[in-house]
């Protein structure tokens, strides 16, 4: 079981008793001068903003996706059999699958909100290769867009029992004036379960989204 290992500030942000990493706020934090955005992908995390999230799929119990399904602070199981390794979450119980058999990313894949993944080893990094996203993404709560240009590689390497490290690039030509990469942090979870969390059960907050 995994969990993002950073966490926000504390304070300003407040004292969480969750992990809730930066990038989970701004994906490209990190990176010197942010994301390099295309001039309208600029203007549209500036309107998101402006209209404090409300667009947001997740707020709208839709699916988060692959990028924010690693910074969301929800347990993630890891399943691996032969060909195949599938990513649990406790996100509205849902799943992810990245094929280890080998084959190529399809030209034409169907859009999805995890896109279609294939990997391999690389040493002892796992390297995945994703294409096939929706249009509609959003890698952040600042509204961070990624189209369905976007193919994504990760590269998973284990740097010791309890920690993982994930390097993430994104090369979307329509959101984007260039490839960037970050790198995530994750955290081993043990002696525990996951738990159902369904988004629309009991919904009480999309009444009270505020926003232009």
């Amino acid at each position: 079981m995994w969990a993002p290992e950073d966490n926000l500030p504390c304070p300003p942000a407040g004292c969480l008793d969750m992990r809730v990493p930066k990038e989970f706020v701004n994906i490209g934090w990190s990176l010197e001068g942010g994301l390099p955005y295309q001039r309208w992908a600029a203007d549209l995390v500036k309107r998101r903003l402006a209209e404090n999230g409300k667009d947001d799929p997740a707020s709208h119990c839709l699916p988060r996706g692959v990028v924010k399904g690693h910074t969301t602070p929800l347990l993630r199981k890891v399943v691996q059999v032969p060909g195949l390794l599938v990513i649990l979450s406790e996100a509205n119980a849902s799943y992810r699958q990245i094929f280890t058999d080998g084959r190529a990313l399809p030209v034409d894949p169907q859009p999805s909100w995890n896109g279609y993944s294939s990997a391999k080893w690389e040493g002892d990094d796992l390297v995945v290769k994703t294409n096939g996203f929706r249009d509609e993404m959003w890698l952040d709560r600042r509204g961070s867009p990624m189209t369905d240009a976007a193919e994504m590689t990760e590269r998973f390497r284990r740097v010791n029992y309890g920690k993982l490290d994930i390097d993430l690039t994104i090369n979307d030509p329509k959101a984007y004036t260039k490839p960037w990469t970050v790198r995530l942090h994750q955290v081993i979870v043990l002696d525990t379960e996951l738990l159902d969390y369904i988004c629309l059960e009991n919904e009480k907050s999309l009444s009270h989204m505020v926003g232009k």
